[in-house]
């Protein structure tokens, strides 16, 4: 996800960190230390409402973190590849590539919100359970916000809406019963579309009368309208590729530079004479070792130029989409990611045979469009 850094790994995946999750810990932190707490247990200090808003913001940070990296390690165990886990101010999204079966879909779509409900369950009953011991109130009405918090978003999460995990429970126990993916794509995307639209009314309605948290429910709605677009859109891109190799839409010879050189010798030798705004960088062995960004060298001080290798400023190869010439198309695109565009290495035996482009895959898309197949 575009604005986010990379803070570590969860169950074997990188984990990353979108801007806007500071944002969404003030806010909880906020409506809990000035809001729940001062109402539920009056006369306690500000330091230990806000301590205690803190707290309960982590807290809930880290159940939405169990929430992604119960569909990651569920995911892996499927024998699914995973890109990432992202936090960000809707909760979490876990990058993956298509579910092979209907049974791997539905494991993966259930476990983030059965994980948010087992939460939920325990945090509410410790919460009760703290609440008849004296000197533990405030810790039991943080457990209890707690876990009204995880049960509100377990089931939130379970609407049969894509892209929520409820959409993608109903797109797998449709895929099961009928045995059409598409068709299984397809409504659960149109659901998306649907519940997305009433949120947004329903917000709207809201602060037409004068509750401002409806805004809230505005955005939640656009973004499940967009996500249900793009759910869309992807069914129809794997729909349209089906059965294709990544032979059949690569570009060869490709265009490749030295990574060894410095950036300005790069510039001079290489760059200046490329029709592309990125070029996969080849070691000294000839095995390719990542891809450049043109615009990030134009970045750079003239100073460091002479001094920097460009291997230095490119992305690596491991963290490059890069699938064999025999490979599904379909499952590649799946590798994609902001660093390097729609771009796809093709390595054939440790060296670089072709690339797909986004041109590569429009041009493809055309022809299917026409009714010329997607081969050849």
């Amino acid at each position: 996800m575009n604005g986010s850094v990379r803070i570590g790994h969860v169950v074997g995946v990188p984990l990353r960190m979108h801007w806007s999750v500071p944002l969404l810990v003030f806010l909880f932190a906020y409506a809990l230390g000035h809001q729940v707490l001062p109402l539920s247990l009056p006369g306690r200090s500000d330091a230990v409402y806000a301590l205690a808003g803190v707290a309960g913001a982590a807290l809930l940070m880290g159940s939405l973190l169990l929430h992604e990296a119960a569909h990651a390690a569920t995911a892996r165990r499927k024998k699914i590849t995973v890109q990432d886990v992202t936090l960000w101010a809707l909760g979490g999204v876990t990058r993956m590539g298509r579910p092979q079966t209907a049974p791997s879909a539905l494991a993966v779509a259930v476990s983030g919100p059965l994980t948010s409900l087992v939460i939920g369950g325990a945090a509410l009953g410790a919460g009760i359970g703290l609440a008849r011991l004296s000197g533990w109130a405030v810790p039991a009405v943080v457990l209890v916000w707690l876990g009204w918090a995880n049960l509100l978003l377990g089931v939130f999460n379970l609407l049969p809406a894509a892209p929520l995990d409820g959409g993608r429970v109903m797109q797998a126990l449709l895929w099961w019963r009928t045995g059409d993916r598409e068709r299984a794509d397809l409504a659960a995307s149109r659901g998306g579309q649907i519940i997305g639209v009433l949120l947004v009314a329903v917000g709207w309605i809201s602060v037409l009368r004068g509750a401002q948290s409806g805004l809230w429910l505005v955005f939640v709605g656009l973004f499940i309208m967009l996500g249900a677009a793009s759910e869309r859109r992807r069914s129809t891109l794997h729909a349209a590729l089906h059965g294709v190799r990544v032979a059949d839409a690569m570009s060869s010879p490709v265009a490749t530079g030295a990574d060894w050189l410095t950036v300005q010798r790069f510039i001079d030798e290489v760059a200046v004479h490329a029709r592309h705004s990125a070029l996969p960088l080849l070691d000294f062995e000839g095995r390719p070792s990542g891809i450049v960004q043109l615009r990030r060298l134009a970045a750079l001080p003239a100073a460091r130029r002479e001094t920097l290798r460009v291997r230095e400023v490119a992305t690596p190869l491991s963290q490059c989409a890069v699938a064999a010439p025999d490979d599904l198309l379909s499952e590649a695109l799946d590798k994609l990611s902001l660093r390097t565009g729609a771009r796809i290495l093709v390595v054939d035996t440790g060296h670089l045979v072709g690339i797909v482009t986004g041109k590569d895959i429009s041009r493809l898309m055309q022809r299917h469009t026409l009714g010329g197949g997607g081969t050849g």
